[in-house]
């Protein structure tokens, strides 16, 4: 390969890598041109499958900042599949074709920065498509605005109904202030009519002893 032709290699393999959301690194030694056509027609929509010598990939993982994540599985002859797509259904259709054609080995991968292990990879491919995992988000967030608009409109009846008790309870506790005065005012007048009395009743004793005397 001329250096022209490699410095162009490498620089799609950097754009690649940097812009795709995912890879997975294979082994396909022993793969037919027709089976590596097969491949990239069940990874169509989710991920590219791209075939390229080690030491490019190397310098191209390096450039986008991958060179720790990659460099160890660059082991024997390597195909990277950059998702671009969905990763659950890109990982589920390396899987199902490694299962009918097991020369095709999942060696791991890095997604987000972060290196994958085969067993990681599979894990993937276990979950649930975008569409379904976003119309499940989409549901759990409208029944969750369900319940707000729910205790929002509750809420005017629940401040009326702690009004009228708050203005009952206003009202009993103003009521019996009330008797308590009545009765207050009661208690004074008895007593002052006693106090009037007294003076009246020793008035009319002494007129009595004096009208003895005489």
């Amino acid at each position: 390969m001329a250096n022209a032709e490699k410095v162009t290699a490498v620089a799609e393999l950097t754009d690649k890598f940097r812009s795709s959301g995912g890879a997975v690194l294979t082994e396909y030694r022993g793969l037919t041109v027709a089976q590596l056509s097969e491949l990239r027609g069940a990874l169509r929509g989710n991920a590219t499958f791209s075939v390229a010598k080690n030491t490019l990939t190397k310098i191209a993982a390096r450039e986008a900042g991958l060179d720790s994540e990659i460099q160890s599985l660059l082991v024997g002859p390597s195909a990277i599949a950059f998702v671009d797509g969905d990763i659950a259904q890109a990982a589920k259709g390396l899987l199902d074709f490694a299962k009918a054609h097991p020369l095709l080995v999942i060696k791991g991968g890095v997604l987000d920065g972060k290196t994958l292990t085969p067993a990681e990879v599979g894990k993937l491919a276990d979950l649930e498509p975008r569409e379904v995992l976003l119309a499940k988000l989409a549901g759990a967030m409208k029944a969750s605005m369900s319940n707000a608009a729910a205790t929002f409109n509750a809420l005017p009846t629940q401040m009326a109904l702690l009004a009228d008790a708050l203005r009952a309870k206003v009202e009993a506790g103003a009521g019996a202030e009330a008797s308590t005065a009545e009765a207050s005012t009661a208690e004074a007048s008895t007593a002052e009519a006693s106090t009037a009395e007294a003076p009246a009743a020793e008035a009319a004793e002494a007129d009595s002893a004096a009208q003895a005397a005489e």
